[in-house]
């Protein structure tokens, strides 16, 4: 009785010497710094991308659009895809050039208008119902029409009456928080506006702005970007103590990679803004300008280092792109910047499927590095 009474005394002791030690190490585990054991996470991301437009050759036939002259098949995917990611971004931008326009307010008021319903078409795609913010700026298929009027190297001009159609059809992708242009930098601005998500300050730009003719310009010109009021917003946000990124968003870059040379672009390719932007843009610290109009895909860091231009324009128009597709930007909690491109092969012709392509990453890099060896070009 004796020897038990001493096992069970012995047994008692290890295990309240056991209930101790796991006690102590639980307190341990609770007392380590939260930055010990928490991973990195995606405190806010969006996706961004333009031009899906047909071509003129494909605007009546069915096989290819509808009214719209979306390029039904990537538009489709591309919503589905983005609705149906694992983690949703929180904002969807479309950088222009979704409709063929460029031609008369009557054709540019029909595809607008078939555009908003398409997107709305829950039997098309589940990107109106998927929680998605959608922000949409327009391009020079959306503000101007083509005709030859013999001016050398100039053949868009501003159609009158698209803002109008624009701010009509396009009223819900547009965010009623946002802050406009004002003063003596108003020209044409109701597209041109900033607005802040979270810890990150987003200015969209009009790239195609309508300013009326005059007797130097009978046509009258376009692009007559609000550059003052747009250099002074970035300036607030760069100082807002709130604001930890800054990205300034339009449908035609700064830049562009061609013939092997990294050129800012004034004429149609790129801005018709002239030197004065991009340097702002370094200076404040912007992470990137993110754009389309070409029908590419490209990235890059003019200068080397700092602000990036990144141009996405290949959401389903033809053009030299080799993917089409979406790209993403995440957000991340120890502030990191990660960008991925995502994207199909083109079908032949572009608007069909090609065979055996899943959707797949084709870039990916951060953003916040001072300096980045893999820039992407093709």
């Amino acid at each position: 009785m004796k020897f038990n009474y001493l096992f069970y005394l012995l047994l008692a002791a290890i295990v309240v010497s056991c209930n101790y030690n796991v006690t102590k190490k639980e307190e341990n585990s609770k007392t380590k710094p939260l930055s010990s054991i928490k991973k990195d996470s995606v405190t806010y991301s969006f996706v961004f991308l333009g031009c899906n437009r047909v071509d003129r050759h494909q605007e009546y036939d069915s096989t290819a659009t509808n009214a719209s002259t979306a390029n039904l098949y990537a538009m489709k995917r591309i919503w589905n895809e983005v609705s149906n990611l694992d983690k949703k971004p929180d904002i969807f931008f479309f950088l222009g050039d979704m409709v063929l326009g460029e031609s008369n307010t009557v054709k540019l008021d029909s595809q607008l208008k078939a555009w908003v319903e398409l997107y709305n078409d829950t039997s098309f795609s589940g990107i109106s119902t998927s929680g998605i913010e959608t922000v949409a700026v327009p391009g020079n298929h959306e503000m101007l029409y083509y005709h030859d009027y013999g001016v050398p190297n100039h053949d868009e001009w501003p159609l009158k009456g698209a803002t109008k159609l624009w701010m009509q059809h396009m009223k819900e992708f547009i965010p009623k928080d946002r802050e406009v242009v004002t003063g003596n930098d108003s020209i044409n601005n109701q597209m041109t506006f900033a607005f802040r998500r979270k810890n990150i300050g987003f200015i969209l730009m009009n790239t195609d702005t309508y300013n009326s003719p005059t007797t130097k310009n009978p046509h009258g010109l376009e692009g007559q970007i609000p550059t003052n009021w747009i250099i002074n917003k970035v300036e607030a946000y760069k100082k807002d103590s709130s604001i930890d990124h800054i990205f300034v968003l339009g449908h035609k870059p700064y830049y562009i990679y061609n013939a092997g040379k990294i050129t800012p672009e004034t004429g149609h390719e790129g801005l018709p803004e002239g030197p004065i932007l991009w340097p702002k843009l370094r200076e404040n610290d912007v992470i990137a300008m993110l754009s389309a109009h070409k029908h590419d895909y490209q990235r890059m860091q003019p200068g080397g280092d700092k602000t990036y231009q990144v141009i996405a324009g290949n959401a389903g128009s033809p053009g030299e792109a080799t993917f089409f597709g979406y790209t993403k930007i995440d957000v991340m909690s120890s502030g990191e910047i990660q960008l991925t491109s995502i994207g199909f092969d083109k079908g032949d012709p572009y608007y069909t499927a090609a065979p055996n392509s899943p959707s797949t990453i084709r870039d990916q890099t951060i953003l916040t590095k001072i300096k980045n060896s893999n820039p992407y070009f093709k």
